[in-house]
C-alpha cells in the first residue's frame, strides 16, 4: 500500500455535531448560549455543526417571532451565524430563524448554511407545517409561517447533505427527493408528547431507508412559554445504529461521517439502488 492510500485508510472521519438547546424568548441570550456550545464542539473537533429549530428564539406567543424576523442577508441572527462559522472555521447549519415572507403576518421558517469562511452556501424554507391537537396541546404553524416549496441540499467536504426541518421528518417522500446523501439533517423542536411517541422511530427509519447518516438537533426541556420539548438529539448511522445521543438539557452530540460505513451498508443490502418507484 502506498503512502497516499495508507493516509486515506486511516484518516479520521469528518466530525459532525448536533447542539441541543433550551431556547428562551431572549434572542441575545440564545445567541450567546449557541455561541458557547459551538465553541465547545469546535474545540472538541467538530467540523460541521447543526443547531436546533428555533435556536434563536422561543417566544411566549406564536406571533412573537414576527418581531425578530430578518430580511435575507441582513440581521443579527444571520450575522452571528456567519461570524461564528468564520471564527471557528467550521460549517454551521443554522437550525431555523424567521425570515420575512410575502405576507406581513407570516414568516418563513428558514435553515441557512454557512461554510468555514462565513459564506452562506444554502437555504431551505421548511415545507411541512406542524399541526397537532390533543387535550391542552394545540399547535398550528400555518397561522404564522408560510411553507417553503423546494427541497435543498449542499455539498460538504464528505459528500451531499440534505436539509429538512422537524415536521418534515414524517414525510419520507421529501427525503427521497434529496437524492443520494451522505448525511441528512433534522433541526427540530419536537413536542414532548410527539417526540416520546415517534422521534427515534422516524429518525431511524429515515437513516435506514436512505442508507445514510442522520443528524438531529433538538430543543429539550420546559421553555419559558410553557412548551415542553423532547430533546434526544442524536446521530444515527446508515444501519440505524445510534452513534451518540443527548437525552435532556443543553449539550452536544458528536460523531464521524464514515464513508466506508456507508459504502459497506449499501453494498451488503443495496435497497437504495433497488428502489423502483421514485
Amino acid at each position: 500500500m502506498n503512502e497516499k492510500s495508507s493516509d486515506s485508510a486511516t484518516a479520521r472521519p469528518f466530525q459532525v455535531a448536533a447542539l441541543q438547546m433550551v431556547s428562551t424568548p431572549d434572542r441575545d441570550r440564545n445567541l450567546a448560549d449557541a455561541g458557547r456550545l459551538i465553541a465547545d464542539a469546535a474545540r472538541d473537533g467538530a467540523q460541521l455543526l447543526l443547531l436546533p429549530e428555533y435556536f434563536c428564539f422561543m417566544g411566549f406567543k406564536d406571533t412573537d417571532k414576527l418581531t425578530i424576523r430578518e430580511t435575507p442577508g441582513h440581521g443579527p441572527i444571520q450575522q452571528f451565524l456567519a461570524d461564528t462559522a468564520r471564527k471557528h472555521r467550521v460549517w454551521i447549519i443554522g437550525g431555523t430563524l424567521p425570515l420575512e415572507s410575502p405576507e406581513p403576518n407570516r414568516v418563513l421558517n428558514t435553515t441557512l448554511v454557512f461554510d468555514p469562511t462565513g459564506k452562506q452556501v444554502a437555504r431551505y424554507d421548511k415545507i411541512h407545517l406542524f399541526n397537532f391537537e390533543r387535550g391542552d396541546e394545540a399547535f398550528d404553524e400555518a397561522r404564522t409561517i408560510c411553507p417553503g416549496s423546494e427541497v435543498r441540499t449542499f455539498d460538504a467536504p464528505f459528500g451531499r447533505v440534505g436539509l429538512s426541518v422537524c415536521y418534515d421528518l414524517r414525510f419520507p417522500e421529501l427525503y427521497r427527493k434529496l437524492g443520494d446523501c451522505a448525511l441528512m439533517v433534522v433541526p427540530s423542536a419536537f413536542t414532548y408528547t410527539t417526540g416520546r411517541a415517534h422521534w427515534q422511530t422516524l429518525l431511524k427509519a429515515r437513516a435506514v431507508e436512505n442508507q445514510c447518516y442522520v443528524l438531529a438537533a433538538a430543543q429539550s426541556g420546559t421553555h419559558k412559554n410553557g412548551r415542553r420539548t423532547w430533546g434526544h438529539s442524536m446521530l444515527i448511522d446508515p444501519w440505524g445504529e445510534i452513534v451518540d445521543v443527548k437525552d435532556e438539557g443543553a449539550g452536544v452530540v458528536m460523531g464521524g461521517i464514515d464513508l466506508q460505513r456507508i459504502a459497506a451498508v449499501q453494498a451488503s443490502l443495496p435497497a437504495y439502488r433497488h428502489r423502483v418507484i421514485g
